[in-house]
């Protein structure tokens, strides 16, 4: 069962001292153990404005990913801000993995791969080998722990390692 958080539900992440983001939690992806799928908004809010929901989420996103979102409100990473039904369109969002993901040759991970899978939410893994054309764009899938989401909203990148594709 889960726990208190639910669809719509949107999130705010202090950044620094003075300025935070938000995101919102968009799906529940059975193709990745039924994790949340979040989308993450570009637009940086001083920590005392206070946009409405409807501005939010008219913001342009700044990526997609697999995440526990309650886990980071256990955490104190993130706080909820409400709700709104408005979760705008899924048919677009491709996630990628690679079955190297966490192999090592001769003391080093691949750093490199060419054993790429790519899905959309709730579809079937696609096999794809080396990616190429959209598959290039795809997020990374793997179910993301909070505090590199909260790494991810600051900085713009994760900081665990992941195979490249080039």
């Amino acid at each position: 069962m889960r726990a208190t958080t639910k669809i719509g539900d949107v999130f705010s992440v202090k950044i620094d001292e003075n300025n935070k983001k938000y995101f919102q939690l968009i799906a529940f992806d059975l193709t990745q153990l039924n994790s949340d799928v979040i989308r993450a908004f570009e637009k940086k809010y001083g920590m005392n404005e206070n946009p409405t929901l409807a501005e939010i989420i008219q913001d342009d996103v700044e990526f997609y990913a697999h995440c526990v979102t309650d886990l980071g409100k256990k955490l104190k990473l993130w706080d909820k801000v409400g709700n709104i039904a408005d979760t705008g369109s899924l048919n677009h969002i491709l996630f990628r993995d690679t079955s190297d993901y966490g192999v090592w040759i001769s003391d080093e991970p691949i750093k490199i791969s060419q054993n790429w899978y790519v899905w959309r939410i709730g579809g079937n893994f696609i096999d794809v080998g080396k990616l190429k054309g959209e598959n290039r764009k795809a997020e990374i899938g793997v179910i993301v722990n909070p505090f590199d989401i909260v790494n991810r909203i600051k900085t713009g990148k994760y900081n665990f390692f992941y195979p490249d594709f080039e």
